[in-house]
């Protein structure tokens, strides 16, 4: 396998190419130390070394430090670490890695998300909020029925009754077209229909 190209990213970091193809990133110190040089084949060794040991414990600290700062979903995790140049097998060992001490958890995460915003967004855009984060349909089901089962439940037509009273919007002496305008911002916001009519004191007869 011959390197073929090194091309700088940033003042101490390289992409390294091989047979025309990029193949991963390195420090300058471990090109050096490697002797990777452009023309020249990369032994199994250096190889062996790169893709067992030195990139596969970088990501595994590089995921542990993002980790430090904010909880990521599985997805958001993956994402991130690919914007750092990493191959897909180290991302993969770095998820399991973090996984196997619970430091990555789509449930938990997700129940953390539901439970801030319990008062504050729709069922319907939490679900859109979080499957944009990458969690699945079924997780995000998964986690609203434990959550009901122990008790946290929402309550739609409190939150729109709120939303109402923050705007200054009384359904009785609304105007059709007013109540329309409202319906729609309602619907938008990922109310169910059946329950903003009712707030809206609309005939769904």
């Amino acid at each position: 396998m011959i390197v073929t190209q090194i091309t700088g990213i940033t003042k101490g970091r390289f992409r390294i190419y091989i047979e025309e193809k990029p193949a991963f990133v390195l420090y300058r110190g471990e090109v050096r130390r490697l002797g990777i040089r452009e023309g020249e084949p990369l032994s199994e060794e250096s190889l062996r070394e790169i893709e067992e040991e030195i990139l596969p414990t970088r990501a595994k600290r590089r995921a542990m430090n993002l980790l430090q700062n904010r909880d990521y979903t599985e997805a958001g995790l993956r994402e991130k670490l690919r914007s750092g140049d990493y191959p897909e097998s180290c991302i993969e060992e770095a998820v399991a890695y973090v996984k196997s001490y619970g430091y990555v958890d789509d449930c938990r995460y997700a129940g953390d998300f539901i439970t801030y915003n319990l008062d504050r967004k729709s069922r319907t855009r939490m679900e859109q909020d979080l499957m944009r984060k990458g969690i699945s349909k079924d997780t995000i089901r998964t986690v609203f029925e434990e959550l009901e089962e122990q008790g946290t439940s929402q309550d739609e037509g409190a939150m729109i009754r709120r939303l109402l009273e923050k705007k200054k919007y009384d359904p009785q002496t609304a105007t059709g077209q007013e109540k329309q305008r409202m319906y729609a911002f309602l619907y938008r916001r990922g109310f169910r229909a059946e329950v903003i009519s009712r707030a809206l004191l609309l005939d769904i007869t």
